[in-house]
């Protein structure tokens, strides 16, 4: 059944918005109409019945005056008959001859105990001369004995009347539809011509032609905002697509180089007199090493991008996890030093949170003249957990402290040196930080080196506690 109805409903919008006009204008129509209908009517039969009326409280009045003549003067404009009759139904007077077949048609009428007057529409008949009548009947007396005056109003103007109304609305009423829906039709159609344009450029979209947009109309309605919206769509995908782009290139140099070397390291040991040494042996494995680590690293960037959602994740502090780093660190190089006061809880995957922080560090260490700093503190009131790492290194141009977050990217142009990283690092981290609903941005350090700082959104301690 309801797919019978959907087959029967128009299935483009112009032609449902030109049956929504159609039936709206019907339904008006049709409640106005019968409304208009009704009301003219009672108007028509409450001015005919006054009128009728007030010809019969004429007659009355001579009645009451004992001047009744048998044959009444003909009744005033647009009453027809006027009878009097005696209690009994007897004709006393009358302003038509011949009317006693009239008089029994009508006799039963009289008026209710304590009333002077009542009406009533008598129905079609011979005695009526084939025509609806308004029939109205006013007591009266004549000395010692009731009379009743009756006039009498033939409704065929009225019953013409209406009927011409209904015809009128009746016959008027296909053209007033096929007009709304005419209507409905054209508006729709030059409002929707925008959206046709639209979806004819989105059509020819494709991978390679990404920098095509669709025209925007002017103003601010709504298609206007669609507009704008499907542009603003198309930046961010000719964007992302960019950067897969680019980072499947940037991935396929940086896993071309480790096993380019470990060949040539096993192809130097196979050729070797004597066969391969342990030293060509251990080259070649360290290189495999540095192989794994990208794989790994360019499979977790995979991970994140999915975004697959948290079921919540599990009680993890933050000092804890920086003190736990320091001690993991040997006492080589630049002074790693600690600072957390307190405790800073949060909830999330403590094995991402230590990679963030793992990354971090490693970033430091690499660029520091001689100390790195890790902080851990609750900001914003209690509502923001917050990590630092800071150094005295060289720091972070202002106008490239965005860039660094991006994959492969070395300030150090050490994309060949094992020192200089796989510029995966800064880029895992804040992958990390948004997948946990926060941020990481850099900055400048106080001692002038850089400035690396994660912040995590708390929930309100009520909220948390419950």
């Amino acid at each position: 059944m309801t797919g019978r109805r959907k087959r029967l409903l128009p299935r483009t919008v112009r032609g449902r918005a030109a049956a929504a006009a159609a039936l709206a204008m019907a339904l008006v129509l049709g409640v106005g109409g019968s409304w208009l209908y009704v009301v003219l009517r009672a108007n028509l039969l409450d001015t005919t019945n006054g009128r009728t009326e007030l010809a019969a409280r004429e007659v009355a009045a001579q009645a009451d005056a004992g001047k009744l003549p048998g044959l009444l003067a003909a009744p005033r404009s647009g009453v027809d008959v006027v009878l009097v009759l005696d209690p009994r139904g007897g004709l006393v007077a009358t302003t038509r001859p011949s009317a006693g077949p009239l008089a029994r048609e009508i006799g039963a009428l009289r008026p209710a105990e304590g009333q002077d007057a009542a009406s009533r529409v008598v129905p079609a008949s011979a005695a009526t001369g084939g025509d609806r009548v308004d029939v109205v009947v006013v007591r009266a007396s004549a000395g010692a004995e009731e009379r009743y005056v009756y006039a009498l109003t033939v409704l065929n103007d009225v019953d013409g009347a209406t009927h011409a109304i209904a015809l009128g609305l009746l016959a008027g009423a296909p053209p007033l539809i096929a007009l709304a829906a005419l209507i409905a039709w054209a508006v729709t159609g030059l409002a929707l011509r925008p959206v046709t344009r639209i979806r004819t450029e989105l059509a020819a979209v494709t991978p390679s032609g990404l920098d095509r947009r669709v025209p925007e109309p002017a103003g601010g309605d709504e298609v206007a905002l669609l507009a704008r919206t499907v542009n603003a769509t198309l930046d961010r995908l000719e964007q992302a697509v960019g950067r897969q782009r680019q980072f499947v290139a940037d991935a396929s140099h940086e896993l071309r180089n480790p096993v380019a070397a470990v060949r040539s390291r096993l192809e130097v040991a196979l050729a070797a007199p004597g066969g391969p040494t342990e030293a060509s042996v251990r080259e070649a494995l360290a290189e495999t090493a540095r192989l794994q680590r990208v794989a790994a690293d360019l499979l977790l960037l995979a991970r994140l991008d999915a975004r697959t959602p948290s079921a919540g994740g599990e009680p993890v502090d933050l000092a804890l996890l920086a003190a736990e780093e320091a001690a993991r660190r040997p006492a080589t190089g630049a002074q790693l030093t600690v600072r957390a006061d307190a405790p800073v809880p949060m909830r999330g995957r403590a094995g991402q949170l230590e990679r963030l922080l793992a990354n971090l560090v490693d970033n430091a260490l690499r660029h520091a003249a001689g100390r790195v700093t890790v902080g851990a503190h609750l900001a914003a009131g209690g509502t923001e957990a917050v990590l630092e790492v800071a150094d005295d290194g060289p720091g972070i141009p202002r106008e490239r402290r965005e860039q660094v977050f991006e994959r492969f990217v070395r300030l150090d142009a050490a994309r060949d040196r094992e020192s200089g990283g796989s510029g995966l690092g800064l880029a895992i981290a804040r992958e990390i930080a948004l997948a946990h609903g926060g941020s990481l941005v850099a900055g400048e350090a106080e001692a002038g080196g850089a400035l690396l700082v994660a912040r995590f959104p708390l929930p309100p301690p009520a909220l948390a506690d419950s």
